[in-house]
């Protein structure tokens, strides 16, 4: 039973209990939408309607416009719902699926579904919409429907179910997102302050730089022998450094790393400093958190990708200097988990590589490749897996490539004939059916100019530039896109395990989200559990038996198995081992020079 929830005036909705017929392969009634029954409801008794409904037997899965809208007025009066159907998000899905590019749905002119939504996540309102047209919710989830219905891979078979299951993650991830957004993120702002402090000097008056901070300035003034210099001014900082005789072409921090002078440690140090006080200084902690809380705004799908962006407090770039803030609260504990090695258990996954798969089995899977004789060290192997994901040719993911390639020939097909796709200017998609965007008018331009009888040699290596750009975008487009949606998967297979740890819904108690274990983080391929300590070593088995079901229910028969490192901590900081698989500062440099698109 599907229930979609329609504003019908300023203080009332419409709740329509429909009947959403099965996709199946063929047949002209495949996801065909039957409205039952109807009723007018008011606004007001909205959270009663829903907590009943969800105290069913079997409740509803809520089919509505827009979750960051609808959905937190409901968290406010301390009712949650086990599943939706977010229209806007799956609307974005069908609408450049290469999948669906047939469907009604996909070759209708830009509607209201079009527009970027226009509510704030955190508002007091249900229905602060304003599409420059009215919506019709019912008459979406037909087109919709039949979209997926109709969903056909590149072999001509049916793709419904991959795409139906993306559909379905994507709407869990949205109540994830709000959920999360409502729990907040457990915050010890003295600990925070005591963290800057200890880093950058005592709180200054506004206006100034905090102590610490402006010795280490002192120094960068001292060694290049001026008496005034704003390090916080790109084009200042470059000319200051060039009079010095520094033979700089700008002022990143890995170009700086390789230059010898003594003003290059304190700049350096200065920057990282300078670049905590700005993303999570004082400024940030007075107004982000609050109540012991960090409540960020995340945004499900806002990345091409399908990964999460952030619309406030920088949830996704939350460095490693302030995570001895997030503490559990009394008689709590974190669980934070990590797939390890994600991206390349899913490719293997994705190419059916044999010899991949059986590296994916380790616990470490570069450890494992080493033990398959493709390399003789795990640097080795994360540099050359890395560098083949990410289109890396120069340094030492260059130099491991061609071994890579020789021992994985289906993998590094699968990303290469993206990457090749992509040079051509051509879609690509994720496993589940979430499709790259075009490239823009700049690059059909150059390509145009290129292919003109008059166009001159510097047209043509614009042209060839761009393109091997864009082809390390749809590389990586495949890979990081699907690792995104096992991601969703994880999230939402976990989302319901806590939900039923956490028992029945219970009128007047504590919202779910906060009552019992509960999801309080995440990024990427990492989440953080909030947890009664007393429940945590059976959150941490959930876990870890989530993450294995996401890999099984996106890839039926691959051999690789999706791990995660699990650590159960009071401080975030503590969570040791979590998180050590990111880029090399070194191999970012290689991809840094090699990817500018």
């Amino acid at each position: 039973m599907h229930v979609v929830v329609v504003p019908a005036g300023e203080a009332s909705l419409t709740l329509h209990d429909i009947d959403v017929a099965p996709l199946g392969d063929t047949g002209v009634d495949a996801g065909a939408v039957q409205v039952r029954t109807s009723a007018v409801v008011p606004a007001a008794d909205l959270a009663a309607l829903v907590h009943e409904r969800e105290s069913a037997a079997e409740p509803p899965r809520w089919v509505w416009s827009d979750t960051a809208a609808l959905y937190p007025p409901l968290l406010a009066e301390g009712v949650s719902v086990a599943r939706c159907w977010d229209l806007r998000l799956c609307h974005t899905i069908l609408r450049t699926s290469a999948l669906t590019a047939d469907s009604t749905l996909a070759t209708a002119p830009p509607s209201g579904w079009d527009e970027a939504r226009v509510a704030s996540p955190v508002q007091d309102g249900l229905f602060d919409l304003a599409p420059s047209v009215p919506l019709d919710p019912v008459a979406e989830m037909r087109r919709q429907r039949e979209a997926l219905a109709g969903a056909t891979a590149l072999d001509g078979s049916s793709a419904s179910a991959r795409l139906g299951l993306l559909l379905a993650a994507e709407s869990a991830g949205a109540l994830v997102a709000a959920e999360m957004t409502f729990a907040g993120v457990p915050w010890d702002a003295a600990e925070h302050d005591r963290i800057l402090a200890d880093a950058l000097g005592p709180r200054p008056s506004a206006g100034f730089r905090p102590s610490l901070l402006e010795a280490k300035l002192a120094e960068v003034r001292e060694a290049l022998g001026v008496d005034d210099l704003n390090p916080d001014s790109p084009a200042e900082l470059l000319r200051q450094l060039r009079s010095a005789g520094l033979a700089v072409a700008s002022t990143r921090s890995w170009e700086l790393r390789g230059v010898e002078h003594p003003a290059i440690k304190p700049l350096l140090e200065y920057k990282k400093l300078s670049r905590l006080l700005t993303a999570n200084g004082w400024h940030w902690l007075d107004t982000w958190v609050a109540d012991g809380r960090f409540r960020p705004v995340y945004v499900p799908g806002g990345v091409v990708t399908g990964r999460w962006a952030s619309d406030g407090g920088g949830a996704l770039q939350l460095p490693h200097q302030v995570r001895g803030a997030v503490r559990a609260d009394p008689g709590w504990t974190l669980v934070v988990a990590d797939a390890a090695q994600l991206e390349p258990r899913i490719l293997a996954a994705m190419s059916g590589d044999e010899a991949m798969a059986r590296a994916g089995q380790a616990a470490d899977m570069y450890e494992g490749m080493v033990a398959t004789g493709a390399v003789e060290t795990r640097q080795q192997a994360k540099y050359g897996m890395l560098g083949a994901m990410y289109g890396g040719t120069q340094g030492e993911s260059g130099r491991m490539l061609p071994r890579i390639t020789k021992a994985y020939p289906q993998a590094l097909a699968l990303v290469e004939h993206a990457a090749r796709a992509g040079e051509r200017g051509q879609v690509v998609s994720t496993w589940l059916g979430r499709s790259s965007p075009l490239p823009g008018g700049a690059w059909r331009a150059a390509q145009e100019a290129a292919a003109d009888q008059e166009a001159t040699a510097a047209d043509q290596d614009r042209a060839r530039g761009l393109a091997r750009g864009w082809g390390r975008f749809t590389r990586n487009f495949v890979v990081q896109g699907t690792a995104a949606e096992w991601a969703l998967c994880w999230m939402a297979l976990l989302r319901l395990r806590l939900r039923a740890l956490d028992g029945p819904a219970v009128p007047g108690a504590a919202p779910r989200p906060a009552g019992g274990p509960h999801l309080a983080f995440f990024l990427h391929d990492e989440v953080m559990v909030h947890s009664p300590a007393g429940q945590a070593d059976e959150v941490a088995r959930i876990v870890e038996e989530t993450a294995a079901e996401a890999g099984r229910l996106l890839f039926t028969d691959a051999r690789v198995e999706f791990r995660v490192t699990v650590a159960t901590v009071r401080s975030y900081a503590d969570a040791k081992g979590v998180a050590t698989d990111l880029p090399l500062p070194a191999l970012e440099n290689d991809l840094e020079g090699d990817a500018e698109v």
